[in-house]
């Protein structure tokens, strides 16, 4: 059987450009400018995470955030808003409609009934009012993190810091199943 040290590795997953952003307690440097940050960006599995400050993550150069994907399908208005097109709608067709009626009929007998809408309209505005105090709050969303990807140089410093650290990982395993040096003097 083959030694462990001689085994073909096992190679991790690859590193995804895709970093949620993180606040933590304790402040460290941040990876590009060294000014101490608790802002955190780590991937999801938590393999790779670096510290970088909240000016950063506003800096195009150093950081995207990255395409939101088109959505399928489009956002549904909400029920109050059905509610004012609804009623600004009406509006405009009684408004139409007085005026029809105001240049078919007489002078007066057109303010009869101008006088008649007015009051109708008082009292409707009312009975609509009335089940939108009765609706309940919508709640809260929930907060997300902010994704965001690295710029490609970045990321790519990042991966090469990864593979180098996992490579001496790798060669002090090795080391240790190898022999001691001969201490003995000739």
């Amino acid at each position: 059987m083959a030694s462990p040290a001689l085994q073909k590795p096992t190679t991790p997953s690859p590193l995804q450009n895709v970093y949620y952003e993180r606040k933590v307690a304790t402040e460290k440097p941040c990876y590009i400018c060294h000014r101490p940050t608790t802002t955190v960006l780590t991937t999801l599995k938590m393999e790779d995470w670096l510290y970088t400050c909240d000016g950063h993550l506003s800096d195009p150069a150093s950081l995207i955030p990255p395409p939101t994907p088109a959505s399928s399908t489009p956002a549904k208005p909400s029920a109050e808003d059905i509610r004012k097109v609804v009623a600004e709608y009406q509006a405009r067709e009684s408004a139409k409609s007085r005026s029809a009626a105001g240049k078919d009929k007489g002078d007066g007998s057109g303010s009869k009934d101008q006088d008649k809408e007015k009051e109708k309209e008082k009292e409707s505005p009312k009975s609509p009012a009335s089940p939108a105090p009765a609706s309940t709050p919508t709640p809260a969303p929930t907060p997300t993190h902010r994704k965001f990807a690295l710029h490609r140089a970045i990321f790519d410093m990042r991966r090469n810091e990864l593979k180098r650290r996992e490579m001496g990982v790798k060669a002090r395993e090795v080391g240790r199943g190898l022999p001691q040096v001969p201490r003995t003097g000739f």
